[in-house]
């Protein structure tokens, strides 16, 4: 057994699908079929069932995937003790929540790139939920995600600030006729949703409609066009306030603060890449 087969049996396991497995590992879709073929008659059992909706793991395909993890984690980390330099150079896997990467990354990873330009940064967006899972998976080396994080393998730092705020269409702003209206949330697991949840709770509503989308493009069209109110970080929809597509309403002292932590895993041997990317961080803010 090779440690690329087990890459690519990886792949397919998280992706739930050989032709999404290639593209991500940029391979020949056929020699990712070839490659699980040759892994299963090596092991002499099924580690996949197929059906149209996909590739899903055997009772021994996971029993595999469990051990795969481990043994790719320490092959990578492994590698990662040799590149530990002054100069960072290699791969380094970052996620962040949307609207931190929309406001605040830009600069940030910017300046980080310009310093270490042999550095191969990748930056993945998602839902605080997911993005720590990938962390904890070790699919990702950090993530940008919002506070707090109650993991016991999960190292932080505080990145950034923000103030949560309750958005509407234009021309609305009785707070409670705003409050009876669909809220649009991300999807579950996201950290502003469950305090904006609290938030509705204390001023006395039990029960309240839940519209969930993907992105906050959506949401916010769907704000400005009348469908319902939504709860976002005010840095996130502060340009759509600006071109009068929303207006935000200030929410009470205690549902108000947001924190932003990057965060990742304390039982990780860090490449110096990582390393460099926690002090700027760090930098960003002291200053």
């Amino acid at each position: 057994m090779e440690s690329g087969d087990l890459r690519i049996f990886q792949a397919v396991a998280r992706e739930g699908s050989i032709t999404k497995a290639a593209q991500m590992l940029n391979y020949v879709q056929s020699n990712v079929t070839t490659r699980i073929q040759y892994l299963e008659a090596q092991l002499k059992t099924p580690l996949f069932r197929r059906s149209n909706r996909g590739m899903t793991l055997t009772l021994a395909g996971e029993n595999l995937l469990g051990y795969a993890d481990k043994i790719l984690t320490l092959m990578d980390e492994a590698v990662k003790t040799t590149q530990y330099s002054d100069h960072p150079a290699g791969p380094l896997r970052i996620g962040s929540i949307e609207a931190t990467a929309v406001i605040h990354l830009t600069p940030l990873l910017a300046e980080y790139q310009s310093r270490y330009p042999d550095v191969n940064l990748s930056l993945t967006t998602g839902v605080t939920h997911a993005l720590l899972q990938k962390v904890l998976d070790y699919e990702l080396d950090g993530a940008f995600v919002y506070g707090p994080v109650d993991e016991p393998d999960i190292e932080h730092i505080a990145a950034f600030e923000e103030e949560l705020v309750l958005i509407s269409e234009p021309g609305q702003n009785e707070m409670y006729e705003l409050l009876m209206k669909p809220m649009l949330f991300f999807d579950v697991g996201c950290t502003h949703r469950a305090k904006a949840e609290s938030f509705l709770r204390g001023t006395g509503l039990t029960t309240y409609q839940i519209m969930e989308f993907g992105t906050l493009a959506v949401i916010l069209d769907g704000v400005s066009s009348g469908l319902g109110v939504s709860m976002l970080p005010q840095s996130s929809i502060a340009k759509a306030e600006e071109q009068g597509i929303v207006t935000s309403h200030r929410l009470p002292e205690e549902y108000r603060d947001l924190q932003v932590w990057f965060v990742y895993r304390h039982d990780s041997i860090y490449s110096s890449a990582l390393t460099r990317l926690i002090q700027l961080v760090e930098r960003s803010v002291e200053c």
